[in-house]
C-alpha cells in the first residue's frame, strides 16, 4: 500500500510546560486506510491531529504527505485535507444550505459545481427538505450530518474525524458511517479519533493507541486483540496497554 502520511520523530512541548505532549513519535499511514488514533485523555491525540492538520507547529520532527513536506508545501497539503471536528463548526442562524455554501467557498468551490455538490450531499444524508432551515432548529444528529458535509465538499484526499458519531441517534449514525465507508471506497484516507472503542474496532482497518505522547501499540484490530491474552475486544486491549487509572485533567 502506498504511503500517504509519514511522521518522523515528532515531538511537541507547549510553552510553559515541563513535559512533552508528543515525544519522538513516528508513524506511517497508507493511502486508503481507515486509521484509528486512540488513547486516554491527555495522551496526545488532539496534539497529534492538530499538528497533522497544520493548526500547531511541532517542536521537533518531520511530517510528509506523500511527496509533500509540511515545512515547504503547507498550502498544497491544506488543500488535500478535510477536517470534521467534534464540536459543530456551523453557524446556527444560517441555514444548512448557507453554511455549506460558505464552507465550500473557503475551499475555492463556486457556481454550479458547488451547488451540485451541496444538493447531492444533502440528499445523501437525508436533509434535502431541510436545506432552507436554520441550523439552530436541527437535532444533534442532523447537525452532525451537516458538519460532516462541510468537511468533505472539496473531496479531500485525507479526512480527519474527531468523534464523528458522538451524541447522535442510531439512524444518523448509520447514515454517517455508510457515507464514510463510501468515501473511503472512493479513495479517501480517513484518520479517525474516538472514545467509542467498539465502533473503532469495526470501522478501522488499522489502529494506533497513544499514551504519554508516544505510540504504545499499533496494528489491525483483530491482530491487536489476538496479541493480548484473554482479550475479546479492543476495549480489553486498550485497558491492557493504558491501565485502568482515571485520566482526568484540567
Amino acid at each position: 500500500m502506498d504511503e500517504i502520511i509519514r511522521i518522523e520523530a515528532l515531538s511537541k512541548r507547549y510553552a510553559g510546560s515541563d513535559r512533552y505532549a508528543l515525544k519522538d513519535l513516528s508513524l506511517s499511514i497508507g493511502k486508503g486506510e481507515i486509521f484509528g488514533l486512540l488513547g486516554p485523555n491527555g495522551a496526545g491525540k488532539t496534539t497529534l491531529i492538530s499538528t497533522l492538520c497544520g493548526m500547531i507547529k511541532p517542536t521537533a520532527g518531520d511530517l510528509w504527505f506523500g511527496a509533500l513536506n509540511y515545512r515547504r508545501h503547507a498550502r498544497q497539503i491544506q488543500r488535500q485535507l478535510g477536517v470534521v471536528p467534534q464540536e459543530y463548526a456551523l453557524y446556527p442562524t444560517l441555514t444548512a444550505e448557507e453554511n455549506l455554501y460558505y464552507f465550500g467557498s473557503l475551499y475555492g468551490l463556486a457556481g454550479a459545481d458547488l451547488s451540485g455538490r451541496i444538493a447531492d450531499g444533502l440528499q445523501r444524508v437525508g436533509l434535502s427538505e431541510f436545506r432552507k432551515k436554520p441550523i439552530k432548529t436541527f437535532s444533534g444528529g442532523m447537525q452532525r450530518r451537516v458538519n460532516l458535509l462541510a468537511g468533505i465538499l472539496h473531496r479531500p484526499n485525507v479526512l480527519f474525524l474527531d468523534e464523528p458519531t458522538v451524541g447522535v441517534d442510531v439512524h444518523s449514525k448509520e447514515v454517517i458511517m455508510a457515507l464514510l465507508h463510501e468515501l473511503n471506497q472512493q479513495g479517501t484516507t480517513i484518520i479517525y479519533s474516538s472514545h467509542h472503542l467498539n465502533e473503532a474496532q469495526h470501522f478501522c482497518t488499522r489502529i494506533a493507541i497513544i499514551d504519554g505522547g508516544s505510540i504504545v501499540v499499533e496494528g489491525k484490530p483483530d491482530a491487536l486483540i489476538a496479541s493480548v491474552p484473554e482479550a475479546t475486544t479492543l476495549e480489553n486491549v486498550f485497558i491492557h496497554h493504558t491501565g485502568s487509572q482515571l485520566r482526568d485533567y484540567a
